[in-house]
């Protein structure tokens, strides 16, 4: 097939981007640098106008949450990168030829801070008036809006992804590697995490899967409790989990994104193992061993 790739030279795109190559796809990577030669199978291009010439469009296209600080204008360029360049680009299926699945990254902030309540994709968002859940709602319904066109729609809605060269275990593994480890708040809210691998697994099973569709939870079956997973976090890197961070030292650190550590959501991948996803990665500890190599 003919893939367009938003977002996909960033750490779960370039992921995305090997594996449709291997498989035989002709990947076409969006980037604002287009300017880098090509390789068998993949080109870069601009965003650019006009209609895909392509059957599937994968949007994980977004500002780093964790870049900088929330200022009002750090909030703008997030928003804009999410919201504004999804419209966009279905703007491009209002014409012929148009693809005919629409892959487009959410996230599990859509859900709020839920404490130890079960969320699955029937779950209600969270409270308005939250930044991240106010711009995932926003987000979802600029993606909903290919529908119009005839393009089936998924919306993966994407937890905390494990990664060796990224995501969270690049992020809270620097502690632990100067034997300074430990949760962060009270320990006890909940954290759904997924391996990048069964994250770009899931993308393929959605892009493939024409029964898929709607939202879709990219986290593993078995979310854990904060202090249970930077205690995995340290068995997987030979380190004690011991210094635990007060939410108030987090806050003064990180400001606003804080937040996104010291909320608790506890999702269920309900659609993804419905439609026969099978997860290669649902244990913690394994996930961890498998990436940390231990």
């Amino acid at each position: 097939m003919k893939v367009v790739v938003a977002g996909g030279s960033g750490f779960i795109g370039r992921r995305l981007a090997r594996r449709l190559v291997d498989r035989g796809d002709h990947v076409t990577i969006l980037t604002r640098n287009p300017d880098r030669p090509a390789e068998e199978g993949l080109k870069w291009a601009a965003y650019g106008d006009g209609p895909f010439d392509a059957d599937v469009v994968v949007n994980l296209a977004g500002e780093n949450l964790f870049g900088k600080r929330w200022s009002q204008k750090q909030k703008a360029v997030m928003r804009k990168s999410r919201v504004d360049q999804t419209a966009a680009l279905v703007a491009r299926m209002a014409s012929e030829p148009r693809p005919k699945v629409l892959v487009q990254a959410s996230a599990i902030g859509f859900y709020g801070d839920r404490g130890d309540e079960m969320l699955d994709e029937a779950s209600k968002p969270g409270a308005a008036g939250v930044f991240l859940t106010d711009v995932c709602r926003d987000w979802e319904m600029a993606a909903r809006a290919a529908n119009d066109y005839g393009v089936r729609v998924v919306l993966l809605r994407i937890g905390v992804v494990l990664g060796p060269e990224g995501g969270a275990v690049k992020a809270m593994g620097t502690p632990f590697r100067f034997f300074a480890g430990g949760p962060v708040g009270s320990g006890r809210q909940w954290m759904s995490w997924v391996h990048a691998e069964d994250l770009v697994g899931l993308v393929l099973h959605c892009v493939d899967n024409e029964d898929t569709s709607g939202p879709i939870n990219g986290a593993a079956p078995n979310p854990e409790r904060m202090n249970a997973f930077c205690k995995a976090l340290g068995r997987a890197m030979g380190r004690p989990s011991w210094l635990p961070v007060p939410g108030f030292v987090l806050r003064v650190m990180l400001g606003e994104v804080a937040t996104v550590l010291l909320g608790s959501q506890r999702v269920l991948p309900k659609h993804a193992e419905v439609s026969g996803f099978v997860f290669r990665h649902p244990d913690l500890g394994e996930a961890l061993k498998d990436l940390l190599g231990r």
